[in-house]
């Protein structure tokens, strides 16, 4: 038995669709998995189980990449194809069933739009796997036995990145002795190439608190470091949502993106957003590649309060839990 899931080019909405990855892994058990995605989002399935390959298509013109995964993937016979970029040619596979996401819904998450494809009775939040390799490379990088704030201060385009220097004062005051995470060491991630926007806070934080991870890790280590964390606060962006896979409290900074489509899912997770309503964030002259940011009445004292109110719900709650 083989299926192809074919998901999507950035991580974030590569991470969400993983919900519904798992449970056609554990409903399927015996069945060999094609993965179909972007460069960029490749990584994630690295330690995927029952994964034959990853089929990595690098967008083209003329949406040749599309003819490339017909050439790969058109000839064999699947028992399923999930298709959740609704792609052109998908239609064409030889398969017993098929399930193509045909429209993109602006009312549910992201998680629910998924799930919905395959009639699911509970939307399936995400879930990311590691390997023994990935996991030694976390002990290694973050040290054992201590609390450590996890924190994304970049994302994929300017608008939606709260400013550096909110960042420092928001996680000196959660680690401050009287914060709610006195002493804990802050590990900061992201991408090498979103560096200069965090250097701010990079070169700020003391040097015997900070655990500098903003550069070249593989995305599976990223996610064992953070499932090795105790607390995340982020703007909205894939790390958001892999530390939302690795099921620690998880804060979403929002300004010029919906939460209601794209905020981290789970009991777990919380948002805040700009005091400013996300269409008035939005001037004549927006430029998505220039535009500076526009998270800026995004308060810290706002994000504080949001942070220790998710601390005191996931505290409250594991108190309640058997």
């Amino acid at each position: 038995m083989r299926i192809l899931f074919i998901t999507s080019t950035r991580i974030g909405d590569a991470v969400l669709s993983t919900g519904v990855l798992n449970h056609l892994i554990k409903t399927h058990p015996n069945a060999k998995f094609t993965i179909a995605c972007g460069p960029v989002a490749a990584p994630l399935f690295e330690a995927t189980p029952q994964v034959e390959r990853v089929h990595v298509m690098t967008k083209k013109k003329r949406s040749m990449h599309w003819i490339e995964l017909w050439k790969e993937c058109g000839l064999t016979w699947w028992h399923r194809v999930i298709d959740l970029r609704n792609g052109p040619i998908t239609y064409l596979f030889p398969t017993l069933r098929g399930c193509h996401l045909h429209h993109d819904d602006k009312t549910l998450h992201r998680v629910e739009l998924f799930s919905n494809l395959l009639k699911l009775e509970q939307p399936q939040g995400p879930t990311l796997w590691t390997n023994a390799t990935h996991e030694k490379a976390a002990d290694q990088l973050l040290p054992a036995g201590e609390p450590i704030l996890a924190v994304g201060p970049t994302a994929n385009w300017r608008g939606k990145t709260w400013r550096a220097e909110y960042f420092l004062e928001l996680v000196t005051r959660m680690t401050a002795q009287d914060g709610f995470l006195p002493g804990a060491k802050i590990a900061l991630f992201g991408h090498i190439s979103e560096r200069e926007p965090a250097q701010g806070l990079i070169d700020n934080l003391p040097n015997d608190q900070k655990i500098d991870l903003i550069g070249d890790l593989d995305l599976p280590t990223v996610y064992a470091c953070l499932k090795r964390c105790t607390f995340y606060v982020g703007n909205d962006s894939g790390l958001m949502h892999m530390a939302c896979a690795a099921q620690i409290p998880t804060l979403g900074l929002f300004g010029p993106t919906q939460e209601k489509l794209y905020a981290p899912w789970g009991e777990h997770c919380a948002t805040v957003r700009t005091k400013t309503p996300f269409l008035d964030l939005f001037g004549e002259n927006f430029d998505h590649q220039k535009t500076d940011s526009l998270m800026d009445s995004l308060s810290v004292d706002m994000a504080y309060v949001g942070a220790q109110s998710l601390w005191t719900k996931v505290q409250q709650s594991e108190k309640t839990t058997p």
